[in-house]
Parts: structure tokens; C-alpha cells; sequence
């Protein structure tokens, strides 16, 4: 089998198996990962308490590593779109803040993620009156999306997961409209991770294992075609992890080396961009 639909292989399985046993980060809902652990880690990386409210039970399945919502500035009409949208937790946040006249849509890969966000449907549009999302089965390196058809590209923890991120960006750029705006939250590496680490398939779902260089992420978004570009990292995200109970980042750890931290390689990483308007003056 080809080693990028290994991988995506590898992911795809991962996420079935978190989207089907009822809980978060892989383990029970009634161990260390349930509802009061994801609320605690969707808190410690920047949602507010309004953004968590009224949100379908089990939407958020503490899979976040930032709060690209916030950074997107979504303003009432427009149209989001959100790679990797899992359970549909920034989905549904996304429409509360576009509204009736804007649209929230989800891509995800994993078909029992999709079909969990979708059963979400019902009781959102019950808690707040609008019928403003949907969620399409598809991988980010192919989205079921029209050219130019998007006013924002977010995502939250997944492109780190792709085996083939210039695609990904190719396609973030080519589903926004001119001026159309990127809001991403992802891990990306300080320094290259130890090779263990890198081979390990639990840290691949944790999401460490396929995050590339900060600079890396830089370079592929300008390849894109995508302007104005601002990356700022952060490791709230990695060290709240780390000291938690989360199976995942227990095993992570036991692969670095002796002394170090994952916050020595890993940092959340926020990146802003847009596409530039045809003719316009926009630099990167």
C-alpha cells in the first residue's frame, strides 16, 4: 500500500475508534478523558465560556490544540469551512457566529466521526434556532468544495495528520474566495523528534508524530499561494497535555529523550493568512 494512504489508514482507524467508544483522547468517557476533561482542555486553550455553551452533548471530544473560531473573527453571512471537523465542535460554534444567513461546513474523513456530528444536527438547530451546518465525508487533500466558494478555512489539530500538508494547502487556497481568510490551529515542531517518536502510531493520532517545522508550515502556505501570512506558536496546548492524565501523551513522553519535554519539540502553532485579491497588493 502507498505509505501516504498508510498513514491516512493508520488516522482514519485512530478516529474510529475515538468517535465510536463514547469518550475522548482515546480512552473511556468514565476515565481521564471524559466531558469535564475536554471542557478543561478546550478552557486552558482559549474557549470561553459562551463559546461552550449550548453546544450538542459530545461535540466536544477534547481533540482541540487552540481556538481557531477566535482567531478567524467570523462575522455574521459568511460561509466557514473546517478541515478535520470530527464530532463538530467548532462547526457548531462557527454558525452560532455567522448566523442564519451564513453557513458552517464540516469535512471529515472518518465515517462514525461524521455520522456523530451529523446525529448533532438535530439537537442544535433545537438549542438555537438555526439550520446553518452540514458535514461531508471527504479527506482534506480532496474537499467536496467548490473553487472560490469559502469565506474562511479553519482547523484545529488535523492538518498535522496529513501525509501529503502541500495539498491541503493547495486546497485551502483553492476553495477560498479572493480575500478570503485562513485560521488554523496546529502543532508544529521546534526541532526534529526523536526517531522513536516519530514511528510511533499512538503519537500519530495524538497528533505529534505528523507535525512538520514551524518554518515548514510557513513555506507550504506561501507555495499555496497564500499572503499575508502570521504564525504565532504557543505551549499552553502541549504542556497542559503533558501534565494530564491523557494514555496518549503518557506513551509520547515515554519516547523522548531523558531530560526532555514535549514542549522542548512541540508548540501549538496559530496560523492567519488570506488569499490575496486578483491584482491586489498583499505580501507575505
Amino acid at each position: 500500500m502507498d505509505k501516504r494512504e498508510t498513514i491516512r489508514q493508520a488516522v482514519r482507524t485512530g478516529y474510529a475508534k475515538i468517535a465510536t467508544k463514547g469518550g475522548t483522547c482515546g480512552c473511556s468517557s468514565t476515565g481521564c478523558c471524559g466531558a469535564a476533561a475536554a471542557k478543561k482542555v478546550a478552557k486552558n486553550v482559549g474557549y470561553s465560556a459562551d463559546e461552550l455553551k449550548e453546544l450538542p452533548a459530545g461535540a466536544n471530544m477534547g481533540l482541540s490544540c487552540g481556538n481557531p473560531t477566535a482567531l478567524a473573527g467570523l462575522k455574521p453571512g459568511e460561509v466557514v469551512l473546517d478541515l478535520g471537523s470530527g464530532g463538530g465542535f467548532d462547526v457548531f460554534i462557527a454558525a452560532r457566529k455567522v448566523g442564519s444567513r451564513g453557513r458552517a461546513i464540516g469535512v471529515d474523513m472518518t465515517p462514525e466521526m461524521i455520522a456523530k456530528a451529523r446525529r448533532n444536527i438535530a439537537a442544535f438547530r433545537k438549542q438555537t434556532g438555526l439550520n446553518n451546518v452540514e458535514f461531508r465525508l471527504g479527506e482534506i487533500e480532496h474537499l467536496p468544495v467548490a473553487d472560490a466558494s469559502v469565506d474562511v478555512v479553519i482547523s484545529n489539530c488535523v492538518i498535522n495528520l496529513s501525509p501529503d500538508k502541500p495539498q491541503v494547502w493547495r486546497e485551502i487556497a483553492r476553495v477560498l474566495k479572493p480575500g478570503g481568510r485562513v485560521a488554523v490551529s496546529d502543532l508544529a515542531l521546534l526541532r526534529p523528534l526523536p526517531p522513536a517518536l516519530r514511528k510511533s502510531v499512538a503519537a500519530l493520532v495524538g497528533c505529534i508524530a505528523g507535525a512538520v517545522l514551524v518554518e515548514e508550515t510557513r513555506t507550504m502556505a506561501k507555495a499555496a499561494g497564500l499572503a499575508t501570512l502570521e504564525l504565532t506558536p504557543k505551549t499552553d496546548y502541549v504542556e497542559t497535555m503533558a501534565d494530564g492524565n491523557d494514555p496518549l501523551y503518557r506513551s509520547i513522553r515515554n519516547h523522548l529523550p531523558r531530560g526532555r519535554a514535549m514542549s522542548d519539540y512541540v508548540v501549538s502553532l496559530y496560523v492567519a493568512a488570506k488569499k490575496p485579491v486578483t491584482g491586489g497588493k498583499e505580501r507575505s
